[in-house]
């Protein structure tokens, strides 16, 4: 006996999304059955009645209950159409909606210590791709990028012979074959080598550094940053409670006999300095290097984007140099081969990566098994480094264009990889505030970074700006910078 039927007007979807259609019924129905609105043996709409309302095909509608029916949240009745079947799903409890407060009007200021939502952060729209002149960096072209193989991988992750090594909690380990690529593969190209015990694999760098700090700053801690640099690190730093002075660079990096006596860390990007992307010379690394063993400091270095490398062959990773165990080495897969993996590593001395190890599984365990094993796939088996050489090719082009586009427009390029990279850093004419100019910018769908919250301190408005190539089409920037230069023009001559 079929009981009540559910009004199809509690069901929706969202056609502006890309994810399928019947996908997004399945999960309707799913949440109307475990939030009690559709109770077990109430009649569904009839596939015809639920298209009608949600304005789809019929068949969209079928295939979906179809699928439900599979799964045992739906049953099929004979000239009757679809129930819910008493399938034994875990319902959720069903809740009111009083007039309540969240305590957001000053309650938990007493608990906690400061304000993370004020501090110096660069900002992109969720929406960026939406744009037609995104000069967004460190996001990907997803055609570069082969998804038929990457999906391939995961499948291969997923198979019977590696799933039980991933359904479990590794604690502290890693995805063996992840880390020996990274040590056979990986640091070699960097100069550097490395046992498996002296490789941590992070959430991403910025996982990587989180760690570091909090190791360091347990006994207090001095350290030392780029001016401008990355914000995200002196603000980890301040956090922790570090005592943290910014030396500004200059154009080969960080001055070492600027380091100030007492320092205990000095955090530094050296083959492509965040944003400017200047690189640090061999003579100013070894400089470095003696200057940290005469002044008994240790060094962070921080190496992103260094497989971006199509003018010429990157330099050594500064930890290539380190003969005494001071260098603490961070990298990153996020830039090449897509951000949203959140895998990056470090590597230092065994007692350190030990101790990084224990951390990580207070605060995670480890990342997660599936993305290790089919990055690990994706690696060994050449997808990756075909990626690498498709991106080389269109990033040169890119530069090139975006190059003779600021040179048409009297920008000056202030800094940019020697080898290559995916950026440029830009300084707009005297009295320009990249700011403002990011904020008008968008009204014409054109995104720049500015410069300000790479400075730890400014006078004045900041003219500096970075553009990134990394996902914009070579066909688009021309357009991009003449109206960037409009812009500029018109914000100068108010």
């Amino acid at each position: 006996m079929i009981k009540t039927r559910v009004p199809p007007d509690i069901f929706f979807l969202d056609k502006q999304s890309k994810r399928p259609l019947q996908g997004q019924i399945r999960e309707t129905v799913i949440a109307a059955i475990l939030s009690q609105q559709a109770p077990p043996g109430t009649a569904l709409p009839s596939s015809r009645q639920l298209a009608s309302h949600l304005g789809i095909a019929r068949m969209t509608v079928t295939l979906a209950y179809q699928e439900l029916v599979a799964q045992g949240y739906v049953e099929s009745i004979s000239r009757a159409g679809y129930r819910v079947a008493e399938s034994g799903a875990a319902h959720r409890i069903a809740v009111s909606d009083p007039d309540w407060s969240d305590g957001s009007s000053g309650r938990w200021e007493r608990f906690l210590s400061d304000t993370l939502a004020t501090r110096r952060r660069v900002l992109k729209p969720v929406d960026w791709r939406s744009l037609p002149f995104s000069f967004v960096y460190g996001q990907m072209d997803t055609a570069l990028f082969n998804h038929t193989a990457w999906r391939n991988c995961a499948r291969q992750a997923l198979g019977t012979r590696d799933f039980d090594a991933m359904a479990g909690d590794m604690v502290t380990a890693d995805d063996p074959l992840l880390v020996n690529y990274i040590r056979a593969r990986t640091l070699p190209r960097r100069g550097i080598s490395a046992d498996p015990d002296q490789i941590l694999v992070t959430v991403g760098a910025q996982n990587a550094l989180w760690l570091i700090i909090a190791l360091l700053a347990r006994r207090g801690l001095r350290a030392v940053c780029e001016n401008p640099g990355y914000p995200d690190t002196v603000a980890a730093l301040r956090w922790h409670g570090a005592e943290v002075e910014t030396i500004d660079i200059d154009e080969h990096g960080l001055p070492p006999n600027r380091i100030p006596p007492g320092t205990d860390a000095v955090f530094v990007t050296p083959s492509h300095h965040a944003p400017t992307s200047i690189t640090m010379p061999k003579a100013r690394r070894l400089q470095l290097l003696a200057y940290a063993e005469t002044h008994d400091f240790i060094v962070v270095e921080d190496d992103y984007e260094f497989e971006m490398s199509y003018l010429e062959p990157p330099s050594p990773a500064l930890k290539a140099f380190d003969r005494t165990g001071r260098v603490l080495y961070v990298g990153s897969f996020s830039k090449s081969l897509f951000p949203g993996l959140r895998l990056g590593y470090l590597v230092g001395p065994r007692s350190v990566i030990a101790e990084a190890r224990e951390l990580r599984s207070l605060m995670l365990r480890h990342p997660a098994g599936h993305q290790q094993r089919t990055a690990a796939y994706f690696m060994a088996q050449g997808h990756f480094d075909m990626q690498i050489r498709d991106m080389r090719q269109q990033y040169a082009r890119r530069r090139e264009a975006m190059q003779a586009a600021l040179e048409a427009h009297n920008f000056e390029i202030a800094g940019a990889a020697r080898f290559g990279g995916s950026s440029l850093w830009v300084k707009g004419p005297d009295g320009l505030d990249s700011t403002e100019l990011a904020h008008s910018l968008l009204q014409d769908g054109v995104l720049i970074e500015p410069g300000a919250p790479f400075f730890d301190r400014l006078d004045g408005p900041c003219p500096f700006f970075r553009l990134g190539f990394s996902s914009i089409p070579v066909d688009r920037i021309e357009r991009g910078i003449a109206l960037i230069a409009e812009h500029s023009g018109r914000l100068l001559s108010r």
